[in-house]
């Protein structure tokens, strides 16, 4: 007979997943040493071994992979107890565990904000990634959903566009672009642009546009933060393509102008998005058709506010 802890389960799979005890202590909150005694106390507990090295790098033994598929079944139906329990529960209490891409940060607290203002016992849990790190969370089914751009096509996933998301592209003040108007797509490719890491939702966005119209950017500074780009255009380093979401504090001081290109704004939209098959708790829903239902309003309303101001 198996004699073995939840405890243990959860952090064989955090383990099995990362393939990496430091980032699974990380994950976990717990120290290295301690993540490797529960492997340990896991290991004798079953007579085999788990995991095995080579150099630097850990991986699964037979046992290890037959332990991490069941272990996933396992707490994935803990997970929906949970989900059960808190529906019986009714929205007094919950736990919202969701993910958005680093270019949603800049509205999704204030979303969150009024949704937590209505629901006031419920719990947020938010973790700001990039849009590979968020794909990966939700094909290990360690998030309720996520917020981010265009999601892809090869997921098993549900999304919903809930508002839209203008690509423009920004300048420093004293840019001579900035007086110009209508400024063609072709005079753009004697600009230098910073850009996001390949892969971000911003970035395929903006190559997929140039490619279309047949122009080549020059690229400088490559990032993996909307921030950077931000402080770098400022600067005078060059041209940058961002939501304008992103920027609307910059755009409001002065600090950045949006600049008259043909074809600009790009219009996208931000989508909500959850595995398909993934039983969402009463908050997850709630905060679904929260954001379906209001996002644009309650973002439309409080940028007149701050014109007002």
């Amino acid at each position: 007979m198996l004699h073995l802890t939840l405890r243990q389960l959860k952090v064989f799979e955090t383990v099995a997943r990362h393939l990496s005890f430091s980032r699974a202590a990380d994950e976990l909150y717990l120290s290295q040493p301690a993540v490797s005694m529960q492997i340990k106390q896991l290991e004798e507990n079953i007579s085999l071994p788990l995991f095995e090295q080579m150099g630097k790098q850990i991986y699964l033994t037979e046992a290890g992979s037959e332990l991490y598929s069941y272990s996933r079944d396992i707490l994935q139906q803990l997970a929906d107890l949970e989900v059960a329990l808190d529906e019986l529960k009714g929205m007094e209490r919950g736990k919202l565990n969701i993910a958005v891409v680093t270019t949603a940060n800049y509205f999704a607290p204030h979303l969150l904000a009024k949704f937590c203002q209505r629901y006031k016992k419920v719990t947020v849990s938010l973790n700001v990634s990039n849009r590979e790190a968020i794909l990966k969370q939700l094909d290990d089914n360690s998030i309720d959903m996520a917020i981010m751009g265009q999601p892809p096509d090869n997921l098993d996933i549900v999304s919903q566009s809930f508002m839209e998301n203008p690509l423009v592209v920004v300048a420093p003040p004293d840019h001579p672009l900035c007086k110009k108007e209508k400024i063609t797509v072709k005079r753009l490719s004697q600009e230098v642009f910073l850009v996001r890491e390949p892969g971000s939702g911003t970035r395929s966005a903006m190559e997929r546009f140039f490619k279309q119209h047949g122009v080549r950017l020059i690229t400088g500074m490559e990032t993996d933060t909307t921030e950077a780009i931000k402080q770098a255009v400022q600067a005078g380093m060059g041209l940058g393509i961002m939501s304008r979401h992103t920027a609307e504090l910059e755009l409001e001081t002065g600090r950045l102008r949006v600049l008259d290109v043909q074809g600009f704004p790009i219009v996208r939209y931000w989508h909500i998005v959850n595995r398909k098959h993934k039983r969402l708790s009463a908050v997850a829903q709630a905060f679904k058709d929260f954001l379906l239902g209001e996002a644009e309003e309650l973002m439309q309303k409080s940028k007149d506010k701050q014109i007002q101001r």
